[in-house]
């Protein structure tokens, strides 16, 4: 038996019924963590053999593999670490072949010791009797260690260390009971850490990374911890549990809604994980009933701090301390976070624990390919054979630091699948940094480039994450808040007739201007006054409008000069402004410090018993709601509670996408619907859509492995380049 790097090689030999139930056997019963993509089986000459060996990899350069992500510390390992009698009793770096680093450690293929960032750190005796012995769970573990040869933990403050090993972590927690704001190092990068039941600590992290509102990550030791302050379904339960150990998205009890106000303002939900490395795990042990804010170490819109020195120098003025260890981090990866739909885990953003595994793609790629992806939540994809592998979460392109990471994880990536692509794909948008990068690369290497329109690229992602292998298109429902059209406007509401190969646009929302432009987006009171405008409805008619009082009296002129001239307003179908504009006009949400806070305070107020809704036009290929606007200021005059009202919009915004699919149905026979865009990610939205065109015979597929916002495009890029080369005529 040996690694390679196209996977694993067993050489059996036996007699033919042994053989032959050998192989059945580890058919029905892989090891626990293995993921079986191919299982080939050839014979070979009899030969005996007098003991079982396992050789040297071997590694061919044209060969590649899939690669283990970072997995959760499992209960054997933790047994270990919570028992005086244990050799590794506290030690914070614990792991077998069930659990630990893997993908952030990993140099290059095969996955080996050598290859990891663990190379310089030479096996004691007793760990290499364990590492050798086929008999141990920690037979070929590579990241083994224990507190005598493997990394270690130090505390500093003020450029001091202050303690190292076990004393370092005791120091770190009467830190955080002292209302400290702690950098941790774990193993995708650094934490932010500190009290969620302290007020002041909470607004002091707040401040001092500048994120007024966007809620936090937590930890918790316990499940038991988590139901003081949310709901907790069997099936939740199971994925927190789970080796990969996401946050989840749980819903609030009362004693929750407390915590949220600080913790996770204007939400439905908090976000809670468990402990999954042994650090984590130790500090829960001894302080059992705490809560502490976990949430990515970066100043806002930056990429999460991996390296010890990347940590010193930008984490300094968030953090009070710093718990530091010196197991070099080869790759940077936020932590996982989903929500729970139909009892299966929803994507919000894919990294640690899920990626770098691939997405087998419904069909062969006849060449390798590189797509780039979109500007915000952005991944990338690389490409051979059927393998698509989707990179973990990098963020937003808008600066030089995320756009420096972006271009290492690009390289560390096609160095470690061996994957070197001779076409490219990439956005529309001029703009974009990884269009730009994708045209730049195409001029220095001669290689082709396809650019593939925004919403087409996210009903493709959808389509291949559910083995669509066919030439007939789907109605595609792309609803997100912005894409760059072939018109050269900002589209966003968008139904389309969409293959891999091409895709029409049946139907579109209403256009409507965003006076200021990104000023717009910024202050969907603004939004409210264009949507006004577009249903002509003079806002001097209805002063006692949330957004009326918000806006000053000049912002107000402002906003009606640019609707008037046209001057710096652009024009959009989106459906993410269209929430945007209803949630500044139920006075929910005038001013946005993340992207998505109008849309999401308002699902969270929603009342789920409503099942009213208002009038709306299908008409010219337009979804037209602007009845609808009319009729919820009528609401509003009349007293109706605003919670009402926004769930009468959540329904009239359903009854619109099931009444535009039957239009689309009626005249093309399409029954199979796809939705993909960030609007999906509205959880009360997408249950009630699904539900409708289901009851009304429509098959839904929706994202089952990446998120619906913009971190799927790089896949659906992939997905139309492959189809179209594979299909060339």
């Amino acid at each position: 038996m040996r690694n390679s790097a196209q996977g694993v090689e067993i050489e059996a030999h036996g007699t033919a019924a042994a053989v032959a139930a050998f192989v059945s056997a580890l058919r029905a019963n892989p090891p626990k963590l293995a993921h079986i993509d191919h299982f080939d089986t050839k014979p070979l000459p009899e030969k005996a053999y007098s003991s079982f060996e396992i050789l040297e990899s071997q590694d061919l350069q044209s060969d590649f593999l899939p690669v283990s992500p970072d997995l959760a510390t499992c209960p054997e390992c933790l047994s270990e670490i919570l028992h005086t009698s244990e050799r590794r009793y506290r030690y914070p770096f614990t792991n077998c072949t069930h659990c630990g680093p893997r993908f952030s450690i990993l140099q290059r293929i095969p996955y080996d010791r050598p290859n990891t960032s663990m190379s310089p750190f030479k096996l004691c005796q007793d760990c290499l009797n364990e590492y050798t012995n086929p008999g141990d769970r920690r037979f070929h573990a590579q990241p083994i260690a224990c507190p005598y040869c493997g990394p270690q933990l130090w505390f500093q403050a003020d450029g001091k260390t202050l303690a190292r090993g076990d004393e370092a972590l005791r120091l770190a927690e009467t830190w955080l009971e002292a209302g400290k704001v702690l950098a941790l190092k774990g193993l995708g990068g650094f934490h932010l850490a500190c009290n969620a039941l302290n007020f002041e600590s909470v607004e002091t992290l707040r401040k001092r990374k500048r994120r007024s509102a966007k809620p936090f990550a937590l930890m918790a030791g316990t499940l038991e911890t988590f139901e003081k302050y949310c709901h907790l379904s069997t099936a939740a339960r199971n994925v927190l549990q789970s080796p990969q150990a996401p946050i989840v998205l749980l819903p609030l009890t009362e004693l929750g809604r407390l915590l949220a106000a600080q913790v996770a303002p204007g939400q439905s939900r908090l976000g809670f994980m468990l402990p999954y490395t042994p650090m984590h795990h130790l500090l829960f042990n001894d302080m059992p009933n705490s809560v502490l804010v976990m949430t990515s170490a970066n100043l806002s819109e930056e990429p999460i701090a991996f390296s010890n020195q990347d940590a010193m120098t930008k984490l300094q003025n968030l953090a009070d301390g710093f718990l530091m260890h010196d197991r070099p981090i080869e790759m940077r990866i936020d932590d996982s976070v989903v929500t729970m739909l139909d009892n299966q885990p929803y994507f919000i953003r894919r990294a640690r624990g899920y990626a770098p595994e691939p997405i087998l793609l419904p069909f062969e790629s006849p060449t390798p390919i590189l797509a780039t992806g979109a500007e915000l939540k952005n991944t990338f994809t690389l490409v051979r054979d059927r393998y698509a592998f989707i990179s973990h979460y990098i963020g937003d392109l808008e600066n030089l630091e995320t756009l420096n990471a972006y271009e290492e994880a690009i390289r560390h990536y096609e160095a470690l699948f061996r994957v070197r692509p001779a076409f490219l794909a990439a956005d529309l948008h001029p703009d974009y940094l990884a269009t730009r990068y994708a045209q730049q690369r195409a001029a220095e290497e001669g290689t082709p480039l396809l650019r593939v329109q925004h919403h087409h690229a996210h009903i493709a992602s959808c389509m291949a994450e559910n083995s669509w292998n066919s030439e007939d298109p789907v109605i595609g429902l792309a609803y997100d808040g912005t894409g760059y059209g072939t018109d050269g406007t900002i589209w966003g509401g968008e139904v389309l007739i969409s293959s891999y190969r091409e895709f029409t646009r049946a139907y579109h929302l209403l256009p409507f201007a965003l006076p200021g432009g990104d000023a717009a987006i910024r202050t969907p009171a603004r939004q409210a006054l264009a949507l006004l405008n577009a249903a002509q409805i003079p806002p001097e008619e209805y002063p006692h409008l949330a957004p009326l009082q918000f806006l000053t009296r000049d912002e107000i002129a402002a906003v009606n000069q640019q609707l008037a001239t046209g001057f710096n307003t652009p024009v959009t179908t989106s459906m993410g402004r269209l929430f945007d504009a209803v949630s500044a006009l139920l006075g929910i949400c005038q001013k946005i410090t993340y992207e998505g806070q109008a849309a999401i305070e308002m699902e969270a107020l929603c009342d789920q018993e409503e099942t009213a809704g208002y009038p709306f036009l299908l008409s010219d290929s337009l979804m037209d709601p602007r009845p609808m606007v009319l009729e919820m200021i009528k609401d509003l005059g009349n007293g109706i509670a605003v919670h009402k009202i926004a769930a009468r919009f959540h329904n009239t915004i359903v009854q619109m996408s099931l009444e535009v699919c039957r239009q689309v149905r009626d005249a093309h026979g399409l029954q199979n619907v796809a939705f993909s865009g960030g609007v999906w990610q509205n959880i009360l939205l997408l249950q009630r859509s699904k539900a409708a065109l289901e009851k009304d015979g429509f098959k839904v597929l929706i994202h089952q492995h990446l998120p619906p916002n913009d971190a799927c495009i790089s896949l659906g890029q992939a997905a139309i380049a492959g189809w179209q080369l594979l299909h060339k005529e």
